[in-house]
């Protein structure tokens, strides 16, 4: 069995084993933090998965009103703290971009960007007796200030850092140029200014289709007549071909006109004719 709950609206998902309980999409739920039980909402009620998944933290339980009420205060003290550790900031005129704040335990993680190395010595001292509370200062890159942030990329959906992703994985200008992305940093960046991570995950099912698919030029058969493919479409698992006859263009399925099934239908048609001039 297996849940999804998200501690933000549209925010990145994390995955539970539901454990005894079974609440239903909507419902808040403890979730088993470091810091102790944090209140997130279900987004994905528990299903069973094909897949044997182990190690997932279990789910602490449904959230009482008590802790309902705890989170809330939580949020509002966040909320307090990003309006105070601004204005020490603009105060002392440090070049530093606050991206995301957590509050656990009386302790305040502030996680922060900067273009350049700042000296900010003092400054912690100074917001945690504003703050009555603990604070540490963390800096953090560019594709962690757009998964703390979150956003809508070039696809028109969620940033995946910040909804499914786990880790970053490092992307390569390679990966673009064999899904026929033009190389162009406007195009293929995502919201941090970096590669799209689409980019990598993407890429095994590229790899795999033009491992098998004719290359553009070669002349093949198709249920259509014949021709020569002209392009590709990874996506859709079909290859463009240009006919011989009249030179319309058609999009056929990839196992239609490449090699191997070629000689498989073949083959099997021979077979069907011997069997049929054998009776």
């Amino acid at each position: 069995m297996m849940m999804a709950v998200s501690f933000e609206r549209y925010g990145r998902l994390y995955y539970l084993d539901p454990g005894d309980v079974s609440p239903a999409v909507g419902d808040r739920v403890l979730v088993p933090t470091d810091a102790g039980p944090e209140v997130a909402e279900c987004v994905w009620a528990p299903q069973w998965v094909s897949e044997d998944v182990e190690g997932l933290p279990v789910c602490a339980g449904i959230a009482t009103e008590a802790d309902v009420a705890r989170d809330e205060r939580n949020r509002r003290r966040r909320a307090e703290a990003r309006a105070v550790v601004k204005r020490v900031l603009r105060e002392r005129r440090l070049p530093i971009k606050v991206v995301g704040i957590d509050y656990a335990d009386r302790v305040f993680l502030v996680y922060f960007t900067a273009a350049r190395r700042v000296d900010f010595r003092g400054i912690p001292r100074e917001l945690s007796r504003r703050l009555d509370a603990r604070v540490e200062l963390r800096q953090v890159g560019a594709r962690d200030e757009a998964r703390l942030q979150g956003g809508i990329g070039s696809c028109g959906r969620d940033l995946c850092c910040a909804t499914f992703l786990t880790e970053f994985e490092p992307v390569s200008l390679r990966m673009a140029k064999d899904q026929d992305l033009p190389v162009n940093p406007m195009r293929i960046s995502g919201a941090c200014g970096r590669l799209m991570c689409c980019l990598k995950f993407e890429h095994p099912l590229y790899a795999e289709f033009r491992a098998d698919a004719p290359r553009t030029g070669a002349e093949v058969g198709t249920p259509e007549g014949d021709g020569v493919v002209v392009g590709h479409d990874p996506p859709a698992d079909r290859v463009v071909v240009r006919l011989n006859d009249g030179g319309r263009r058609c999009a056929c399925d990839r196992a239609s006109v490449c090699g191997p099934r070629q000689a498989y239908d073949h083959a099997r048609n021979e077979r069907a004719e011997d069997e049929n001039g054998a009776q």
